[in-house]
C-alpha cells in the first residue's frame, strides 16, 4: 500500500515537471538514456575505492563504466584530473577542502547574499563552521564584482584559499585577475563552476582550468545531467602545491584528492550515477549540445531584456550566463510572495536575496530565474518573450485567482506543446 502511494506521488511529480515552466537556475531535464542509467541494475553494486583498486570484489565491469565517465569528462573540459564518485557539488568542494585546508584555515568566497554559495564559507555550513570565512562582494551600483576591492580584501586578509563561483551571479568570472591575487599571496584557486559548467564546457564562457588549480562543478543544471559533483585539475596544476605526506614523500594532487573524496568524506560511490554521468558528458561533447547551450544564453538575455522592459529591474543590468537575479522591491512583493504565487500560475521559481538584501533569507527581496531547463523544453526566443508577459501579469495581480488561473491555463497549453523525451 504504502509503496503504491510512492509511485502516485512520483506521477504526480512527473506532471507537475511537465506541465509547468520550470525556471529554477539550478535545475533541468535529462535525457532518456541518462533516466535509464541512472535506474538501472548498477544501484546494486558497491564498489568503494577506485578503478583497479576497489575493496569490493566483481567490479570488473564497474571500472570500465567508471573509465569512461572520467576520460569522457577530461575530454569535455580539456582536464588532466577528473573524479566523478563526489555525491554533489557540496561534497565535491567538502573533499577540496580537506584535502588542501586545516581546520580554521582562512578562506574567501563571494558572500552568499551577494550570490555566493553555502559551502564557499557561509556560518551555517561546514566552510563556514569549521574554517575561518571572509568574503568579497559585488558593487551597490551595478551589481557586478569589483575587483580591485576583491583583490585588497585578499591582500588585506591572506586567505589560504580563494574561491571563484557563485549560485546568482550573472555575469562572467575573470579568473585571471583572481589567479594574479592568488599568486601574489600564496593562496589556492578553487573555482565552483557548478551553475555555468556547460557554458564553460562548450567554450561560450571563460574557461578557469587554465588559471585555478583546482575546478569542482555539479553534473546537472546547465550540463543537462544526473545530479552529482565532479572534481578537476588542469595538466599545469597536477602537482601545484610540492604536498608531502607525514614521510616526507611528495604526493601527485589526484592522489591527495582521491583520498579526499574517499575515504576522507564519502563512502562507496553511486555507481548507477556514474553511468548517468558518463552519458551526460557524452551527450555534451555533442554538436547538438553546443546549439543547445547557445540557446540557453539566447533565452536568458531575451527573457531578461523582456523582464526589464515590464518594469523589472535585474541586478546587474542583464546577464552573460543562463541566470537572472531580480530586484523585486519596485513592485512591491516580496520574493517570497513572488515564488508562491508564480507557482499558482505553474510557474517555478525561487525566492532569493538580492545584494545588500534588507529583508531575511526566509522572505527575501529577490527571485531567480534560469533558462537551462527552458531551453531543454524547446522554447526559443519568442517564448521567452511570453514568459515575460506571463511573470508580469502574475506579479501585478498576485491576489487575482481568475488571472492565476488564466496563466496557469496558457502555461499548461504551452508545455503541452513540448513533450519532455519518451517520459
Amino acid at each position: 500500500m504504502e509503496s503504491k502511494k510512492i509511485f502516485e506521488l512520483i506521477e504526480k511529480e512527473k506532471q507537475r515537471q511537465t506541465k509547468g515552466l520550470e525556471l529554477i537556475a539550478s535545475e533541468n531535464f535529462v535525457s532518456d538514456e541518462v533516466m535509464k542509467a541512472a535506474g538501472s541494475v548498477l544501484t546494486n553494486k558497491y564498489a568503494e575505492g577506485y578503478p583497479g583498486r576497489r575493496y569490493y570484489g566483481g567490479c570488473e565491469i564497474i571500472d570500465q563504466i567508471e573509465e569512461i565517465a572520467i576520460e569522457s569528462a577530461k575530454k569535455l573540459f580539456g582536464a588532466a584530473y577528473v573524479n566523478v564518485q563526489p555525491h554533489s557539488g557540496a561534497q565535491a568542494n567538502a573533499a577540496v577542502f580537506l584535502a588542501c585546508l586545516k581546520p580554521g584555515d582562512k578562506v574567501m568566497g563571494l558572500d552568499l547574499a551577494h550570490g555566493g554559495h553555502l559551502t564557499h564559507g557561509s556560518p551555517v555550513n561546514f566552510s563556514g563552521l569549521n574554517y575561518d570565512p571572509v568574503f568579497y562582494k559585488v558593487n551597490k551600483e551595478d551589481g557586478r564584482i569589483n575587483y580591485e576591492d576583491m583583490m585588497a580584501t585578499a591582500r588585506r586578509e591572506k586567505p589560504k584559499m580563494i574561491i571563484v563561483g557563485a549560485s546568482a551571479y550573472s555575469r562572467d568570472f575573470n579568473y585571471k585577475k583572481f589567479r594574479e591575487v592568488a599568486d601574489e599571496i600564496g593562496a589556492i584557486l578553487m573555482a565552483d563552476i557548478s551553475h555555468p559548467a556547460g557554458l564553460i564546457a562548450k567554450g561560450i564562457l571563460s574557461d578557469p582550468l587554465p588559471y585555478c588549480h583546482i575546478v569542482t562543478t555539479t553534473t546537472h543544471k546547465t550540463l543537462r545531467g544526473t545530479r552529482g559533483g565532479m572534481i578537476m585539475l588542469g595538466k599545469d596544476f597536477e602537482n601545484p602545491f610540492g604536498y608531502k605526506t607525514p614521510k616526507g614523500e611528495i604526493k601527485m594532487m589526484s592522489q591527495v584528492f582521491d583520498g579526499a573524496v574517499f575515504p576522507g568524506t564519502q563512502g562507496g560511490p553511486l555507481e548507477h550515477i556514474i553511468a548517468a554521468k558518463a552519458i551526460t558528458f557524452i551527450e555534451a561533447l555533442s554538436d547538438e549540445f553546443l546549439v543547445y547551450a547557445h540557446q540557453v544564453v539566447k533565452n536568458a538575455q531575451v527573457l531578461s531584456k523582456s523582464l526589464i522592459e515590464r518594469g523589472f529591474e535585474i541586478i546587474s543590468g542583464g546577464t552573460d550566463n543562463h541566470l537572472m537575479l531580480i530586484d523585486l522591491h519596485n513592485k512591491n512583493i516580496t520574493g517570497k510572495v513572488a515564488e508562491k504565487v508564480l507557482e499558482k500560475a505553474a510557474i517555478t521559481c525561487n525566492k532569493n536575496m538580492i545584494p545588500y538584501d534588507d529583508r531575511s533569507p526566509f522572505i527575501t527581496s529577490g527571485i531567480r530565474f534560469g533558462t537551462a531547463a527552458v531551453t531543454t523544453r524547446g522554447l526559443k526566443e519568442n517564448d521567452m518573450i511570453k514568459i515575460a508577459d506571463f511573470v508580469n501579469e502574475v506579479i501585478d495581480n498576485p491576489e487575482n485567482d481568475k488571472v492565476l488561473n488564466k496563466v496557469r491555463e496558457e502555461v499548461n497549453s504551452l508545455m503541452d506543446s513540448r513533450p519532455l523525451f519518451n517520459w
